[in-house]
């Protein structure tokens, strides 16, 4: 039996906007690489981002923290840039609209062109050490309190365990 293919994110940094595309599962295993490009991404300027959601099988809410998080970073910014998730299924589109990731970027169900032209490139998802993990899952979850107060008690107990070891450290 074979290995099912790892889940990665494939990405175009020469286009406009920078295309993204997730194979696969999105989860806390493999966000810290995304997160990591989308820093670097905005450092070069970049403000402008399509992330592709149809080859995305599953996804969790740490994943869903790294895209709010650069949400709200390009709000930040004069002039604001802007995040668009496109080709987002029925479960995805739930979990999206769960977490009030919808109010923080454009979800466009159409069909984005998505044509790499600088050439698709598959992001490195290095392991993390216990504590980086630790922080990128706290920050994560902070920011999607900042997309949604709700979200506040729905992750409280994470984010008291998540402090808690952080701060050990």
């Amino acid at each position: 039996m074979t290995e099912p293919a790892k889940p990665t994110f494939l990405v175009d940094a020469y286009a406009d906007p920078v295309l993204v595309r997730i194979e696969g599962r999105a989860s806390f295993t493999n966000s810290g690489s995304l997160k990591d490009f989308f820093t670097e991404m905005m450092r070069q300027g970049k403000a402008r981002f399509v992330v592709d959601f149809q080859q995305c099988t599953s996804m969790d809410s740490t994943f869903l923290g790294v895209l709010a998080g650069a949400a709200l970073e390009l709000r930040r910014r004069t002039p604001p840039g802007a995040l668009t998730l496109t080709r987002v299924g029925e479960r995805n589109l739930e979990l999206i609209r769960n977490l009030g990731l919808h109010r923080l970027a454009t979800v466009d169900a159409g069909d984005f062109p998505m044509n790499f032209a600088g050439g698709a490139q598959a992001l490195d998802t290095k392991a993390k050490t216990e504590i980086e993990s630790a922080r990128l899952v706290l920050e994560a979850h902070e920011h999607l309190v900042t997309a949604d107060s709700a979200n506040a008690a729905k992750f409280q107990d994470v984010l008291a365990f998540l402090r808690n070891r952080v701060e050990l450290r």
